[in-house]
């Protein structure tokens, strides 16, 4: 996600103007389930991150969501870009906070992702969240709301598609079992391949073993950016999954040597590398580091630690998506290429 630096001006003063918050609503909080979604359910649509400004691929949001049976609450500002980056955080803010405060909305639902969600971090009413536990699903940018929400909350958020994400059969039947049904998702893993000779998502033991613990993580570029302010992810006895797109091997090495120097590798149970959308060097700028490919980039800093490790799982910016609840507890495989989710996202 080429906009690390846009984002980090954006939440470089989030660490400078300090965390007025009390010691517990620092620590992790308590985990808190949102009621499952049921046929017929009002969910909300917002952009906190990239403007949806196109009327076209608008068309298909409506239609979406009520392909999976849901009624739908437009953000006011959506159809907006009227601001910095697109609509002005006061506005993205006041969509984000209508959809928890409004109780008839049973779920809240980014149309996309892009830029900008990390702009919003400081100015989230977390009370009104955690008061109002609801559905929210997403990621690639969103995570930084995933990060956030869950650190102030406790609230179980959704790691899966956006609105406008290609939602193959695959996708939608993992969505489904995650946020429409209160029992544990169980095994997921790739989906099967038609040709197991050439298979489309490679699955790859890193480092073997099986390691049990609650679920974290999100987007690599996002989960960066946001170190080293109140909102940085807690890996401790966590299983960690990491995704991103269109980095290259050289780019993903700088970010998961910051994550080592910070001790969030050492500190996990066990660690997930999802597939990795266009993430090869690139051919036109070559320079000395670009002959280095992902693969070795993965085995030179995720092989030294001395937990599981797994790559290739689809997580993220992939055409067939897992959704993960975000905070329950589950085992990786990573012999097996597993993850176990064992516990319910919702209630």
């Amino acid at each position: 996600m080429n906009r690390r630096n846009f984002v980090t001006t954006a939440t470089a003063g989030l660490a400078a103007s300090g965390f007025h918050g009390s010691a517990e609503a620092q620590n992790q909080q308590a985990l808190i389930r949102p009621s499952r979604l049921k046929p017929g359910d009002l969910v909300g649509v917002i952009t906190p991150s990239t403007p949806a400004t196109n009327p076209d691929r608008l068309a298909l949001v409506e239609r979406t969501i009520k392909y999976f049976g849901l009624r739908v609450k437009w953000g006011k500002h959506i159809g907006k870009k009227s601001g910095y980056f697109g609509n002005p955080v006061g506005e993205r803010l006041d969509d984000l906070h209508a959809m928890f405060q409004d109780p008839e909305v049973k779920g809240v639902f980014p149309i996309q992702g892009g830029y900008g969600a990390p702009q919003l971090l400081d100015g989230i009413d977390y009370d009104l969240i955690r008061r109002n536990p609801k559905i929210f699903i997403g990621y690639s940018d969103i995570t930084a709301l995933h990060l956030a929400i869950h650190k102030r909350t406790g609230l179980v958020t959704f790691h899966g598609p956006n609105v406008f994400s290609a939602l193959t059969g695959y996708t939608q039947t993992h969505f489904r079992k995650a946020v429409f049904e209160s029992v544990p998702i169980g095994v997921a893993t790739n989906p099967p391949e038609s040709n197991s000779l050439r298979p489309k998502y490679l699955l790859r033991t890193i480092r073997p073993g099986k390691a049990t613990g609650r679920l974290v993580g999100g987007n690599l570029t996002l989960i960066s950016t946001t170190m080293g302010t109140p909102y940085e992810i807690d890996t401790r006895g966590a299983i960690l999954f990491l995704e991103d797109i269109g980095e290259e091997p050289y780019r993903i090495d700088r970010m998961l040597t910051q994550l080592r120097l910070a001790g969030k590798l050492d500190q996990a149970a066990g660690i997930i590398f999802g597939d990795c959308v266009g993430c090869a060097p690139n051919d036109y700028k070559p320079f000395v580091a670009a002959g280095f490919s992902l693969g070795e980039s993965l085995d030179a800093i995720l092989g030294s630690v001395k937990v599981p490790v797994l790559s290739g799982l689809t997580i993220g910016h992939v055409e067939d998506q897992l959704t993960l609840p975000l905070g329950v507890t589950a085992t990786l495989d990573a012999d097996a290429g597993t993850l176990e989710i064992k516990e319910s996202g919702v209630s």
